[in-house]
């Protein structure tokens, strides 16, 4: 019993630390982002007290300065299209692919299953390539490459929690009346909520946050900036950052995204378990 003790105890002590150790640099912007630009240099760690300290002035200028709720716009647009495509889109494939038992369906799996492992860099140029060529550099374009590096893990999640539902209840649906995509749609989506929530809080948090595909297919020269892009304007050039603005638009860029997991965090548990055990 009190080795029992100990070892939780230890759990604690260890788990704390490792929540002092993602939190500290979220505090150490937050803290930043009411002192003056030239104090953040000189004086990074110190409490924004006294002269060091400008109120909002950092967050009316990084508004001011970047467009920031237009920004927030196309961010948010692309982030509810993108997650909303990918779990209607990668559920049915899911179903479809654990159901109909081929060779090519198979073969359909592996092919999903393989793309998570395929690095990014790999592929950046010619995916950023035939995106200016197919016309894709728009936000609606940006959804269907999400669409397409999102299809790997999300397929992967939903076959593992299909697998482990009672073909018998799809049967019943179908004997009484419903054709297939009744079926998925009043059967088989409502069972697969908790993966479908999971998928969804996994996706939203990667494509709000992503900078490296928008920078590479819209650019910083046109309206359809989303926030990261829009926040590495402050950046500047030749010594002339404003880190001040820039560290309270990190602020406000990450306060959406943690409002949204909080919500949803009890998911993600259920989901990935769900998903990983059956089949």
């Amino acid at each position: 019993m009190k080795g029992k003790t100990i070892e939780k105890a230890a759990i604690t002590i260890f788990l704390s630390i490792l929540v002092i150790v993602f939190l500290t640099p979220i505090f150490f912007i937050l803290m930043n982002s009411f002192k003056g630009r030239l104090y953040i240099s000189d004086s990074p760690f110190a409490w924004p007290s006294g002269e060091m300290f400008v109120g909002a002035e950092n967050y009316v200028e990084g508004i001011k300065n970047t467009g920031f709720f237009q920004a927030f716009g196309w961010s948010a647009f692309i982030t509810v299209l993108s997650v909303v495509v990918i779990v209607l889109f990668t559920s049915m494939t899911a179903w479809y692919i654990t159901r109909v038992k081929t060779k090519l369906n198979s073969a359909l799996y592996y092919i999903f299953v393989f793309s998570m492992v395929v690095p990014f860099q790999m592929i950046m140029f010619t995916m950023s390539k035939m995106a200016d060529m197919l016309h894709l550099n728009n936000p609606l374009g940006m959804v269907v490459l999400y669409l397409g590096f999102g299809a790997g893990l999300s397929v992967f999640m939903f076959c593992g929690f299909v697998k482990g539902i009672p073909y018998e209840i799809e049967e019943a649906a179908m004997i009484d009346g419903c054709n297939p995509l009744q079926t998925f749609f009043m059967i088989v989506m409502p069972i697969l909520k908790p993966t479908a929530i999971t998928v969804a809080i996994l996706n939203a948090m990667w494509i709000w946050n992503d900078y490296l595909l928008p920078y590479l297919v819209i650019g910083v020269s046109t309206p359809y900036k989303t926030i990261p892009v829009a926040v590495q304007y402050l950046m500047g050039s030749y010594g002339a950052k404003d880190y001040g603005s820039l560290m309270a638009l990190l602020v406000l860029a990450i306060i959406p995204i943690i409002v949204f997991y909080l919500s949803c965090q009890k998911y993600i548990i259920e989901g990935v378990v769900a998903g990983a055990v059956k089949g």
